[in-house]
C-alpha cells in the first residue's frame, strides 16, 4: 500500500552537503506529494469501480411464499405504453399464483387483452397482494369481460385444485387458458438443508400442482385452448444453490413437452415460459443478501428483469398468434441461456447456512 510523506512544520528543512535518505525523501516530498495523491485517488476510483454494484437494497422475508407489498422497490407489473388489441377477448383464463410477481403481470395483461381472469393465492399469507391484484384486474378489464375472482387455496393437493377448477367453471362455464405458475424456492447451502418435509413441499407446489390443475381443467377446455407452464432458466441449466427448485423446474420442462404431444389430438396447445432473474417476491423471499444485491448481474444484459417484461410472453402463447406453437418455451432471461452465461456457483465449501448464524 502506498504511504504518503507529510511535510515538516516549524521552520526550514536542514539540508546537508551529502543528504541522507531521509533528507532526500523530504526534498522530493513536495514535488511528489501531488503525484502520489493523484495515484492514490486513481487507485481509489478503480477500487470503487471494481466494487459490485448493488442492484437491490437488503431485505429478507423469512418464509415462502413471498409478499410483493413488502418489497423495496416494488416490482413493475405493467407497461403504461402498452396498446392492447383484444387478443384474448372472450377467453376465460385461470392463473395459479396470480396475486404477485409474474402472475400479477400475467393477470393484468390478460385483462387488458379482453380475458376474464381468475387466479389463486395462499390465504392468510397473500391476502394483501391478492386484494390489490383484484383491483388491478378490475381497472384493466374491458367492459365485455366477466368480473375477476381471486380464489384462496393450497395447490399442493389434488382436491383443492379440483375445487378451484369447479369454481371457475361454475362461474364462467369453461376454461380457455390455464397458467400453471405457483411456485416456492429455497437456498440449499448443504444437502442436509433439503429435508424430506421441504422436498415434499417444493415438489407439491411446483410440479404436483401442474398435474392436478391440468388434469381437472382439461376436461373443460375446447380445441384452441392453451396451457402455459412457468418453468425457469434453471430448469435447463441446473443450479448448485437451488438444487430442489431447479429439479422441479426441469420436471416442468419435460411435463410440458410430454403434455403437448399428449393433447395434440385435442387441439390444446401446451407451452412454457422460462424466465431468468426477475425481480419478484420469489426472489426477495428466497435469496440471501449477497444474491439480492447482485441479482441480474450474471445476465448478458447486466440487470434483472421486471414482471412486465415477462407477462407479455404469456399473452402471445395464449393468443391465436401462437397457433403453431406447442411444446415450445420462451426465454425472457436477459440472454442467459442462449449465451451460455448460466452462473456456476461452487458450493462445495458451504457447510453452514448464513441465515442461521
Amino acid at each position: 500500500m502506498a504511504c504518503l510523506v507529510g511535510s515538516v512544520s516549524g521552520g526550514p528543512i536542514p539540508i546537508t552537503k551529502n543528504p541522507c535518505l531521509w533528507s532526500q525523501c523530504l526534498l522530493s516530498s513536495r514535488a511528489s506529494t501531488s503525484i502520489r495523491n493523484n495515484n492514490i485517488a486513481a487507485v481509489a476510483k478503480a477500487m470503487i469501480r471494481e466494487e459490485p454494484e448493488r442492484r437491490f437494497p437488503p431485505q429478507n422475508q423469512h418464509g415462502q411464499p413471498g409478499k410483493e407489498y413488502l418489497m423495496d422497490p416494488r416490482p413493475i407489473f405493467n407497461n403504461p405504453d402498452y396498446k392492447p388489441t383484444n387478443k384474448l377477448k372472450g377467453k376465460v383464463a385461470l392463473v395459479t399464483g396470480g396475486d404477485s410477481g409474474i402472475g400479477r403481470s400475467v393477470c393484468y395483461f390478460f385483462a387488458k387483452e379482453g380475458a376474464t381472469v381468475a387466479f389463486t393465492y395462499v390465504k392468510g399469507v397473500e391476502d394483501i397482494d391478492a386484494k390489490y391484484t383484484l383491483e388491478i384486474i378490475n381497472d384493466a378489464k374491458i367492459s365485455d369481460a366477466g368480473d375477476p375472482i381471486a380464489i384462496p387455496t393450497d395447490v399442493r393437493y389434488d382436491k383443492h385444485c379440483k375445487k378451484v377448477v369447479d369454481e371457475v367453471v361454475a362461474k364462467y362455464g369453461r376454461i380457455d387458458v390455464l397458467v400453471n405458475n405457483a411456485a416456492v424456492q429455497y437456498n440449499a447451502y448443504t444437502l442436509d438443508d433439503i429435508t424430506e418435509e421441504r422436498l415434499e413441499r417444493i415438489y407439491r407446489t411446483n410440479i404436483f400442482s401442474h398435474f392436478f390443475m391440468t388434469r381437472h381443467a382439461v376436461k373443460h377446455m375446447k380445441p384452441g385452448s392453451s396451457i402455459i407452464n412457468t418453468t425457469s432458466v434453471l430448469g435447463f441449466s441446473g443450479s448448485p444453490k437451488f438444487i430442489d427448485y431447479a429439479s422441479t423446474k426441469g420436471a416442468i420442462v419435460n411435463f410440458t413437452k410430454s403434455l403437448a404431444i399428449f393433447l395434440i389430438d385435442k387441439k390444446i396447445r401446451v407451452n412454457g415460459v422460462a424466465p431468468g432473474p426477475i425481480w419478484t417476491p420469489l426472489e426477495a423471499a428466497a435469496l440471501d443478501d449477497e444474491d439480492i444485491a447482485s441479482l441480474g448481474s450474471q445476465a448478458p444484459m447486466n440487470r434483472a428483469g421486471q414482471p412486465f417484461e415477462v407477462g407479455l410472453t404469456y399473452v402471445f402463447l395464449a393468443s391465436n398468434d401462437a397457433s403453431y406453437y406447442t411444446g415450445t418455451f420462451l426465454h425472457p432471461d436477459g440472454g442467459l441461456l442462449d449465451n451460455n452465461a448460466i452462473p456456476r456457483v461452487n458450493n462445495n465449501q458451504n457447510t453452514e447456512n448464513p441465515q442461521q448464524k
